[in-house]
């Protein structure tokens, strides 16, 4: 098709706007799947997503449109996911296209991921369309929403398109809009190959499949391309588009979006973001926007039996492949064994990769405290960055200690103000600005650390709004802090997988919070289990399961009080001896519940 009837689009929003509810809408409209096999949130491949109706990945498709002219057009949607976890998926779908709808919710209005995305789109010089959603609900408020686009968006309200992804209403007007007003991709078909990766997933026999976006020259089965930042080169065996199965074509050309298959089995080979070229001839600078992933959260991920430790690393390997934000690397620990230190973009994501490692790989595991990178001094002037209880140095040895600090962009109802801004003190928040975006809403900006917005902070913040605040934020800097491990003790002796850096202040009741919650789960044994959370020698805090006792005395009907007694001690006696050798089983569900929050 000529890049004239080529659209490259994609949809963005804050998390749960409807983008994936209109997107299926753009879907039975082309008619690229028979109508009994079509299930909505049909571009959500993953049972996570739609069971808590979020998209995680990128997804991709090609859909057939004739205009109103009686002119043939192809449009390749990207759906985007809109949790500020996966901010890189964002950038990396809007990275491929050249227009893109910018959903606000009628009901809610703008909110803080829907100016976040704003931004990244026109940092990438898209043509942006607004597109009012949901007006067919009752509590719809379509001339406010306008309102918000104009004042909080900088946008023209007046060019809004007002629809319904439910019903479909106002989607066949939003359709040619699009193609009227998202431009047609620029490209030179003659130039040298130049091919942006923006996805990829796995096939057990085809190897790795590579989703592009092809911005120059054109791409065909039988040619050598080259994989800019790793040199790999390889062979293409088949190109295609996305018709929601694969579509095999004879080339892609620039401004086509589709994938490749390469029989590329190394996993390192392919990196989202990265550029691809011909080996022949090779283009002169790779695309713009390439980046490694920085992980925020910390967390290291073990195998519940040791046995499956092997296949564990093939299931790391296989999600690495289709998620470029997690990064990894082997850890062991006395308590669990051999396992995985790995980073992730926040608390979300690391709920997901858990998920995803149990359903689709059957393992069970167990994750550690999560816990932020700091950068430690030492007194000789050495500067260490530390993400890890067990790495942490002996504290007199250590001059100071920073931590990562985030800004906070929060909009909320006035009316839950106060609550709000409690919640953020709470978490030493440091208010930055505050601004009234109309009577009834305001914008307020917090600096806090981002280790006191891993566990809760999200859900807490949903609990004092009623669900109407949102939240955006973005890492700044690093500022002083004072730290300490906080250790746990099961009948005397540690468990390194609970061990944590905490903020001092924060440590007493951090360690009453865990001590409490393994008193729930730890089954009670023959004799008394102290439960202790210590700093360096110092006890903070501590909880006791008490001992099992078999009543020794119920063989004695009668007689002197002494033969009683004298098996009572005999009792103690042996319960003192088991103390001193019995082991504690510390059941997985006693991990997983000393890292939730108390409100969880």
């Amino acid at each position: 098709m000529k890049q004239s009837q080529i659209r490259n689009f994609c949809i963005i929003a804050h998390i749960d706007h409807g983008k994936s509810t209109l997107a299926d809408r753009f879907i039975q409209r082309a008619k690229i799947i028979a109508e009994r096999e079509f299930k909505d949130q049909i571009l959500d491949s993953m049972d996570i997503e739609r069971e808590r109706g979020i998209t995680i990945k990128s997804q991709a498709v090609s859909l057939p449109y004739t205009g109103e002219d009686g002119t043939a057009y192809e449009l390749n949607l990207v759906d985007t996911p809109g949790h500020v976890d996966f901010s890189y998926e964002v950038s990396r779908a809007i990275s491929s296209c050249d227009g893109a709808l910018l959903l606000v919710d009628a009901t809610q209005g703008v909110e803080a991921q829907t100016v976040s995305n704003l931004y990244l789109a026109t940092d990438h010089d898209l043509e942006i369309i607004p597109v009012i959603n949901k007006i067919d609900l009752a509590a719809a408020d379509i001339e406010r929403a306008k309102e918000e686009i104009e004042s909080d968006l900088g946008l023209d309200a007046e060019s809004a398109v007002s629809i319904s992804a439910k019903t479909g209403e106002g989607v066949p007007e939003l359709l040619e809009v699009l193609v009227k007003q998202i431009p047609a991709p620029s490209g030179v078909v003659d130039a040298p190959l130049r091919a942006l990766i923006f996805d990829s997933h796995y096939d057990p026999y085809r190897g790795v499949i590579v989703h592009l976006r092809v911005f120059d020259g054109s791409l065909r089965p039988g040619d050598e391309i080259l994989v800019w930042s790793s040199r790999a080169r390889h062979k293409v065996e088949e190109t295609g588009q996305f018709r929601i199965v694969l579509v095999e074509t004879d080339e892609l050309h620039a401004g086509d979006v589709g994938y490749m298959i390469a029989g590329i089995k190394t996993i390192s080979d392919i990196r989202v973001g990265d550029t691809i070229t011909t080996a022949v001839n090779p283009c002169a600078e790779p695309l713009p926007g390439f980046r490694d992933v920085k992980p925020v959260v910390f967390s290291s991920i073990y195998p519940v039996d040791a046995n499956d430790y092997d296949e564990l690393a093939v299931a790391m390997d296989k999600l690495k492949l289709n998620d470029a934000s997690l990064v990894y690397e082997k850890d062991s620990s006395a308590a669990l064994g051999f396992g995985f230190r790995c980073g992730f973009l926040g608390m979300l994501h690391l709920e997901v990769v858990q998920e995803r490692i149990e359903r689709e790989f059957n393992l069970s595991i167990v994750l550690t405290a999560p816990s932020v990178k700091y950068q430690v001094t030492l007194t000789d002037g050495t500067e260490i960055d530390v993400d890890n209880p067990e790495i942490y140095p002996d504290p007199g040895t250590i001059d100071s200690a920073q931590e990562p600090y985030i800004r906070a962009d929060i909009l909320t109802p006035s009316v839950y103000l106060g609550n709000v801004m409690a919640l953020c003190l709470e978490k030493r928040g440091i208010q930055q600005n505050m601004h009234y975006l109309d009577e009834r809403r305001v914008q307020i900006v917090y600096e806090m650390p981002l280790t006191e917005v891993l566990f809760d902070f999200y859900d807490k913040l949903k609990t004092v709004s009623r669900g109407y605040a949102s939240f955006d934020y973005e890492i700044i800097d690093y500022r002083p802090t004072v730290l300490v491990k906080l250790d746990i003790l099961v009948n005397g002796k540690p468990l390194d997988a609970l061990s944590q850096l905490v903020f001092r202040e924060n440590a007493a009741g951090r360690a009453r919070q865990i001590c409490r919650r393994l008193k729930e789960e730890i089954p009670r044994h023959q004799f008394k289990i102290p439960l202790q959370g210590a700093v360096g020698s110092t006890i903070i805090a501590r909880e006791t399961i008490n001992a099992l006792r078999k009543d020794v005395t119920a063989k004695c009907y009668g007689g002197d009080i002494s033969r009683k007694r004298k098996l009572l001690e005999k009792q103690k006696k042996g319960k003192k001896r088991m103390k001193l050798v019995g082991n504690v089983e510390v059941p997985q569900s006693a991990f997983l519940s000393a890292l939730k929050s108390d409100d969880v």
